[in-house]
C-alpha cells in the first residue's frame, strides 16, 4: 500500500510511520521542508502530484498544549489545523487517481467540557468553547475529500499515552519528583489512549472500508484525573497526594487553555471502533500503565 502522510514527524506520526513500515507498506511525507511532494500551508500550495495513493493520514497541526492561546497562537492552531486540511482535502478531490481512504486529525476536544455525563459516543452532540470550534471546524474541512468519493474518517483522539512523549512525559515528572497529585479538583474525565493502541487503531482504519465518519480514538474505560493520578503514582512507585490547585494552572497557562484542556474534560466512548471489531490491547488504565512502566 502506498501511503501520503503528513505531520510525520511529531508524536504519533513518528510511531505511525514506522508501524506502516514494519508492514511493508511505501510511505511517503508530505512536508513542508522542500521535496517532492511538499506544501507550503500559508501560501495554499502543493507541490508535487498526490496522485496514485492507496491511503492518506493527516495528523499535520502546531501543538496544541504548547504555547499559550493569545490571537496570534490561536491563528497558527486554525490555520495549520482547518486551512491545512481544506487545502490537502482539495487537492485529493481533484486527483484523476484518488486515494480510497483519507484519515484527517480530530480530537475529544470536539465535545466541549461535559463534566460527568454518560459515555460520549460519535453522535453525541459539539461544545461551544474554543476548542471545540476549532476541531469541527478541522473536521468540515475534510468535506472536498468526502464530496469527491473518498472514505474519510476522522480520528477524535484522546490523551495518548507513552512515558517517552506527549502528555504523559509531561505529567510523570512532578511525581517522579515526589509532588504529583490531582489536578484542580480531580473530578474532570480523562479520555485515553496508549499510544500502540492509537497506531493500532489508525491501521485498523485503514484497513477497514466500513469504518467512515468521525471514530472516537479512545479506550473504553475513562477514568476521572483523581484516579488516573492515584494510578500513574503507584506505577511509578511514587506519592500522589500534592494537589495541584486551579488558579496556578490559570496563572501558568492562562485560564482559557487551563480550563478547555486540563480542568475540563469528557467521558468518550470508542463505539464506532468497537462496533466493527477493533480489539484494544490496553482496555483498562491499570493495563496501560502495567504495560508502560513494567
Amino acid at each position: 500500500m502506498r501511503v501520503l502522510l503528513t505531520g510525520a514527524s511529531g508524536f504519533i506520526g513518528t510511531a505511525l510511520r514506522a508501524a506502516l513500515k514494519s508492514r511493508g507498506d511505501d510511505v511517503v511525507v508530505l512536508s513542508r521542508t522542500g521535496g517532492q511532494p511538499s506544501w507550503n500551508v500559508a501560501a495554499a500550495r502543493i507541490d508535487g502530484s498526490l496522485e496514485g495513493f492507496d491511503a492518506v493520514v493527516n495528523l499535520a497541526g502546531a501543538p496544541i498544549g504548547v504555547g499559550r492561546w493569545n490571537d496570534a497562537r490561536k491563528r497558527e492552531l486554525v490555520q495549520s489545523r482547518v486551512v491545512g486540511t481544506k487545502l490537502l482535502a482539495q487537492t485529493l478531490a481533484a486527483c484523476a487517481a484518488k486515494p480510497s481512504v483519507l484519515l484527517s486529525g480530530s480530537a475529544i476536544g470536539y465535545y466541549g467540557n461535559r463534566g460527568r455525563e454518560e459515555l460520549l459516543d460519535e453522535n453525541a452532540t459539539p461544545g461551544d468553547d474554543f476548542l471545540a470550534r476549532l476541531v469541527q471546524d478541522w473536521e468540515a474541512a475534510a468535506g472536498a475529500a468526502s464530496a469527491a468519493g473518498i472514505r474519510v474518517a476522522t480520528i477524535r483522539t484522546g490523551i495518548v499515552l507513552s512515558p517517552d512523549g506527549g502528555a504523559l512525559q509531561r505529567m510523570q515528572m512532578p511525581f517522579k519528583f515526589g509532588v504529583g497529585g490531582k489536578i484542580g479538583n480531580g473530578r474532570q474525565y480523562m479520555s485515553w489512549i496508549t499510544l500502540t493502541d492509537e497506531v493500532r487503531a489508525i491501521l485498523y482504519i485503514i484497513d477497514t472500508p466500513e469504518i467512515a465518519g468521525a471514530v472516537n480514538l479512545t479506550a473504553p474505560h475513562p477514568v476521572t484525573n483523581e484516579v488516573f493520578s492515584k494510578l500513574l503514582g503507584e506505577a511509578l512507585h511514587r506519592p500522589a497526594v500534592i494537589a495541584v490547585p486551579s488558579f496556578a494552572l490559570k496563572t501558568l497557562l492562562g485560564a482559557e487553555m487551563a480550563t478547555e484542556m486540563i480542568l475540563h474534560g469528557q467521558r468518550v466512548f470508542p463505539k464506532k471502533l468497537e462496533a466493527n471489531g477493533f480489539a484494544f490491547e490496553h482496555v483498562t488504565i491499570e493495563a496501560a500503565f502495567n504495560a508502560l512502566y513494567a
